[in-house]
């Protein structure tokens, strides 16, 4: 199976020959997928070098003269690096991008730290009016890519990874799926997480939530799935441990709830190893995910609820 990125750059291809506003921003990684996209559009794909404070800068300046840039190099280049132009370039000057991210939490851990970016989605959660997609299969970030790019001027991260489930799902750009129904709790997995979730989960009485879309967060479904299986919400996310805990208390703020965070853990593992054991690591397989989400679960029961 190809990979989402291996999708990348043949879809935006074809959005460039389609829309003539769509316009393509790269920092040397990721130009040989352009090839031929630039030489047959020299003026809308750009390569900066490696400059990615200028890579959003030039994104920006394209914006506000009517384009609509897609922005592209690895996730701690294109959200940590250049926050301040992503702050005050993009957002303060309420130019329209997207940006879209590979490498994710650690898809190349012998990259090294510099290379990780677990903490970019909740980086992006201190500015306003941005979509995050966060894709869990290929064809799911072809079809989010499009949703993106013809989602008129506004701001939207797509972040890619290696990591990617068995199956794509039919994604909208908006909604949770509900792909299992239970009674004594809600598990909302995000994006590459699923397939572990589901495995995870076999045999538990909960109800599982599949997210591609974490900003704005679809705080409706949310509510709906927990009037039947209560307000025990357990996220897991593939990037920093909590990030949307706060969405969820926000969704949940008038009943009584909890809110387990799982995820990325805050803590660097500087003997990097595989993605597998990375993710073994920080509890993020179905191992661990289990023992987590069922002690979780059982702790309420326990409790008497």
């Amino acid at each position: 199976m190809d990979t989402m990125r291996d999708r990348f750059a043949p879809v935006v291809s074809r959005l460039l020959e389609e829309d003539p506003r769509v316009a393509v921003v790269l920092a040397e990684i990721g130009t040989d997928g352009f090839a031929e996209a630039m030489r047959r559009h020299p003026n809308r794909v750009i390569n900066v070098g490696i400059r990615e404070q200028l890579l959003v800068g030039a994104a920006a300046g394209l914006a506000l003269t009517g384009l609509r840039p897609v922005v592209h190099t690895f996730a701690s280049f294109l959200v940590e690096r250049p926050f301040e132009q992503v702050k005050l370039d993009l957002g303060h000057q309420d130019a329209g991008a997207v940006l879209v991210s590979a490498a994710a939490s650690f898809d190349w851990p012998a990259g090294g730290y510099t290379h990780m970016a677990p903490g970019d989605v909740a980086l992006l959660d201190t500015l306003d009016g941005w979509t995050v997609q966060v894709p869990g299969h290929p064809d799911e970030a072809e079809a989010l890519l499009r949703h993106a790019v013809a989602a008129g001027d506004d701001k939207v991260y797509v972040r890619l990874s290696v990591q990617a489930n068995g199956q794509g799902h039919a994604v909208d750009g908006q909604r949770l799926l509900t792909l299992r129904e239970g009674r004594s709790g809600v598990v909302v997995a995000v994006g590459p997480m699923l397939d572990a979730v589901l495995a995870a989960t076999e045999g538990l009485d909960v109800t599982v939530l599949y997210a591609t879309t974490v900003r704005p967060f679809d705080t409706a479904a949310l509510r709906r799935a927990t009037r039947a299986a209560g307000t025990d919400v357990v996220l897991v996310e593939p990037y920093l441990a909590g990030t949307s805990t706060a969405a969820v208390s926000e969704a949940l703020s008038d009943v009584p709830h909890r809110v387990l965070g799982l995820g990325v853990g805050r803590r660097e593992l500087r003997r990097y190893g595989t993605v597998e054991e990375h993710t073994a690591a920080h509890g993020l397989d179905a191992r661990g995910l289990r023992e987590r989400i069922s002690g979780f679960i059982r702790g309420r029961v326990a409790a008497g609820g």
